[in-house]
């Protein structure tokens, strides 16, 4: 694409961002794009505000090809991590529900099993899920170990051709409805964290749908509890031997997620740029006040510096030069970033900003999510503090 070619709207791609994506890239995003604007928005209000999730857009997601992101082979799309990255940004521009369902299966589920299973294991499950006829959930929280997750109390001990899993998980996105659970637990024999496959109506496992959250309310979150779960030994992730396994997959999702903080953003921005322009007080457009493009200028700013770091990063994971460090930067910055953004764009719209109709009510409240998991903002920043200066703050 030449300079003359490029016909966006230079308020809403200020630096021209478009120009660094690939034919492919900007396929995807536009493919995802238009099935958001098209399938999502319309219905998604709703269930937010119900608390429900919309299962009828699981096949239409499906369609998308999108599901496994960057995996090869399997059925996998094998997408580059910019445009793994833009499906995420896109998803969550619409809605942070959707987005975080699609993300927990298509990166956390997946990812666990690309990285950590068995050659078996990768060939049974990727494929299914890929194409979305099973769903995936991620299990590693718990009610007593949220950031403090390498200490995790949930137990493993191996009885013959059988694990047996006793413990509780807690914010576990899809588990209630999901085909396989990827249940992280600590192996009795070793002591060490380990990844296990639960497949759904496993006798001992229960989980419930949580209710009364402020933030991604169409997304169903569970409480999880595994009372003797008996699952094949079979069904242990074969390469996930320490919580440094777990890592692996965590710094390799947490690229996606600084991508949603770019796409909840992108939409606070755009949207309070167009409110701005048509709302009058005063006698002219909101627009034309001071105060309101200070405001403005400022979301601008924070996005424009958003895309690039995001787009630099997903460039150095695909050559194999991401470190943690980076990865947690990208997610601490953006999501914090993201959050000012949001709240600004609130303002902005006034009292209409408190009503769903409008739309950024949703972003202000799903803000707050992205903001606390895969990492709480005081984590990812140790996380950087440590590669930058070899010293560990936390254990």
């Amino acid at each position: 694409m030449t300079m003359q070619e490029h016909t966006n709207d230079p308020a809403l791609d200020f630096y021209q961002f478009d120009l660094l994506l690939t034919p492919e890239e900007r396929e995807v995003r536009d493919r995802v794009r238009s099935f958001m604007q098209r399938e999502v928005k319309p219905i998604i209000n709703e269930y937010w505000e119900k608390g429900e999730f919309p299962f009828e857009l699981i096949p239409k997601l499906a369609e998308l090809k999108v599901c496994g992101g960057t995996i090869q082979g399997y059925g996998c799309p094998g997408l580059s991590s910019v445009a793994t990255g833009l499906v995420a940004a896109e998803m969550a521009k619409v809605d942070g529900s959707v987005c975080t369902f699609f993300g927990v299966t298509s990166g956390l589920a997946m990812s666990s099993i690309y990285y950590c299973g068995s050659e078996a294991q990768k060939e049974y499950w990727l494929p299914k899920l890929a194409s979305m006829e099973k769903i995936g959930a991620f299990a590693l929280t718990e009610p007593d170990n949220g950031s403090d997750a390498s200490h995790i109390q949930t137990t493993a001990r191996l009885e013959g051709d059988h694990y047996v899993l006793n413990g509780q998980k807690r914010w576990i996105g899809n588990a209630s409805f999901a085909d396989v659970i990827i249940v992280w637990a600590r192996d009795e024999a070793t002591n060490q964290v380990s990844g296990f496959l639960v497949e759904k109506d496993t006798p001992g496992f229960e989980a419930t749908v949580m209710h009364g959250k402020i933030a991604k309310r169409a997304l169903w979150n569970a409480e999880i509890k595994l009372d003797n779960c008996r699952i094949p030994a079979s069904n242990r992730l074969e390469k996930a031997r320490s919580f440094k396994d777990t890592a692996v997959v965590l710094a390799n999702t947490r690229f996606g997620v600084a991508w949603e903080g770019v796409g909840h953003a992108q939409a606070a921005y755009e949207m309070a740029l167009r409110y701005s322009q048509e709302r009058k007080q005063f006698g002219k457009p909101i627009a034309g006040y001071q105060l309101i493009q200070e405001k403005l200028v400022k979301m601008l700013a924070e996005v424009v510096a958003m895309e690039l770091t995001t787009w630099r990063l997903s460039v150095l994971r695909d050559q194999g030069l991401m470190t943690d460090g980076q990865s947690s930067l990208a997610k601490m910055n953006n999501s914090a970033k993201a959050r000012q953004i949001v709240a600004l764009g609130r303002e902005i719209f006034g009292g209409n900003g408190l009503l769903l109709e409008n739309h950024i009510a949703r972003h202000f409240a799903d803000m707050e999510a992205v903001y606390t998991y895969e990492g709480s903002n005081e984590i990812n920043t140790l996380v950087v503090g440590r590669e930058i200066t070899g010293v560990a703050a936390f254990v």
